[in-house]
């Protein structure tokens, strides 16, 4: 043991019934260091965080902490200790303020009986100014928030915290560039303070920015742990999936056919509005978008749903305008939609992965009031199998299972409404570079069965590998649009940062 080593997990196992999500894990975080843990979804990387935060307990195994066995029997106890986490999925009350959500469950006291809220706005205002978020009012319902803020409000209650060790799933996975360099910068502050950082991540780019030390995950083993310095990403994709990074994704090599959606001149009034958007999806054509948050994809394409309602312009299908704007008259249309918050806008949590699966098409399966079981069953397994998606059974709860395979039962939803164009609105987000191929595939098979798909995403590589064009955007408006041949990621920046609209190339 030397002081470098501030928490060591010995020969961690851990079953759920017959499943083993840990097999004998042995794993070391070093005091002051960002130690980057990656492995494609299901691996066991949460599993092993939420075991060292206290809110799992392993089936064998045992905890250090600066070298004395620890029990950690609950957050509470890890809390105490020193062990801090921010969870992949968003564990917020969308009716409370920021300052609220900052203090759940530890509110500040004036007296024994009332809570001291100017106290909590106050350091909730220093947190939220810490993370880039000058203009944020503590009293805002985060409710109201987009995404990327809100992840940043669970970020700044763990930095409330006087950690020791703090672990990050997933923290950056609805964050802008800009929201990113600001967290990276706060976390380069807490390894100056000798903090330690656990951080789950994805993204190839940005934990090989931040990390020190990089631990690879595969099916419940470590299969893999080493210097940062001493690796390149073609290691680390390797270690992961077993090979080549070079051939994870999928290009669509489709003909284009007829026209399915097209998009003219639509407005969308709004916190983040949408200006004269005009844009095209043909049979066997993948079209994605790039840009900012904030740009108005996430408005776009819920417009295009019927979510939101136009101000102006016109959506036409197959060449029928579709003038009743409503979810149900888009859907019968033939789209769908796979939302970009999966957890909020695309599961229903108290549901099986069998009737999250079967939701929007339950009447299918109706016949004279009753539900045919034999039906649902055969239908929910065949897209659990065309999905490749892990569970323990069709009656497990869906939040069982890992973000990627969650992800992929929305998905599996989507396809049963059989739609012309798939409009999937960052579809890889905290998905593993596995699932993320997986999806490609999907998406160029799509493509091939006639398919259009329009999709939105915020990583360079993804979108200028899998889109046949690529539009992108920026304060509400299409500021240019390339082909496969000619996009570049330098051009996708530039457009991403223009005012106005450039020259299409």
């Amino acid at each position: 043991m030397t002081s470098a080593e501030i928490l060591e997990a010995h020969d961690i196992s851990k079953s759920y019934g017959g499943v083993r999500a840990l097999k004998d894990v042995t794993f070391t975080a070093y005091r002051g260091k960002v130690n980057v843990l990656v492995g494609e979804n299901g691996a066991g990387k949460s599993t092993l965080m939420k075991i060292l935060s206290g809110s799992e307990q392993p089936t064998s195994g045992e905890i250090l902490l600066d070298g004395e066995p620890v029990t950690l029997g609950s957050p509470r106890d890890a809390q105490a200790l020193g062990i801090g986490i921010i969870h992949q999925e968003l564990s917020l009350f969308p009716n409370l303020s920021i300052a609220e959500n900052m203090f759940a469950g530890r509110e500040l006291r004036r007296g024994k009986r009332f809570v001291d809220a100017r106290e909590q706005r106050r350091r909730a205002r220093e947190v939220l100014k810490r993370l880039g978020q000058d203009r944020l009012d503590p009293n805002t319902p985060v409710g109201d928030l987009p995404i990327g803020q809100q992840q940043l409000v669970e970020i700044g209650r763990a930095l409330l915290e006087d950690v020791r060790v703090l672990i990050m799933d997933e923290p950056t996975s609805a964050l802008s560039n800009h929201e990113v360099d600001v967290l990276f910068d706060v976390m380069a502050d807490l390894r100056e303070q000798d903090v330690t950082v656990i951080y789950i991540s994805h993204k190839l780019d940005e934990f090989r920015r931040i990390g020190d030390w990089v631990t690879v995950f595969r099916d419940g083993n470590l299969v893999a742990h080493e210097s940062m310095s001493r690796t390149d990403t073609g290691w680390i994709v390797r270690q992961m999936v077993g090979r080549d990074p070079d051939s994870l994704y999928v290009r669509n090599s489709s003909p284009v056919g007829d026209l399915l959606l097209d998009v003219r001149d639509l407005s969308l009034p709004g916190t983040v509005p949408v200006h004269d958007v005009s844009l095209t999806v043909r049979a066997g054509e993948v079209v994605g978008i790039y840009g900012l948050m904030g740009a108005g994809r996430t408005e776009l394409v819920e417009c295009l749903m019927g979510m939101r309602r136009a101000a102006s312009g016109r959506v036409l299908m197959r060449g029928k305008e579709e003038k009743e704007g409503t979810v149900q008259a888009r859907m019968a249309a033939g789209l769908a939609l796979v939302p970009e918050d999966r957890q909020r806008d695309g599961l229903v949590q108290t549901m099986s992965v069998r009737d999250n699966i079967l939701l929007a098409t339950v009447a299918r399966f109706t016949h004279a009031g009753l539900l045919s079981g034999g039906a649902e069953q055969r239908t929910a397994a065949a897209k659990v199998k065309d999905l490749a998606i892990k569970i323990p059974g069709l009656s497990a709860a869906v939040t069982a299972l890992s973000g990627g395979n969650q992800q992929k039962v929305v998905l599996a939803r989507a396809l049963l409404t059989e739609p012309v164009v798939l409009l999937l609105d960052e579809p890889t987000r905290g998905i593993d570079v596995g699932a993320k191929s997986q999806i490609a595939a999907l998406m160029a098979d799509l493509a091939a069965q006639g398919f259009g798909v329009l999709f939105i995403s915020s990583e360079l590589a993804e979108v200028i590998a899998m889109a046949d064009r690529v539009l992108v955007m920026a304060r509400g408006r299409i500021t240019a649009e390339f082909t496969a041949e000619n996009v570049t990621e330098e051009a996708l920046v530039t457009a991403s940062a223009s005012e106005s609209v450039l020259e299409a190339s």
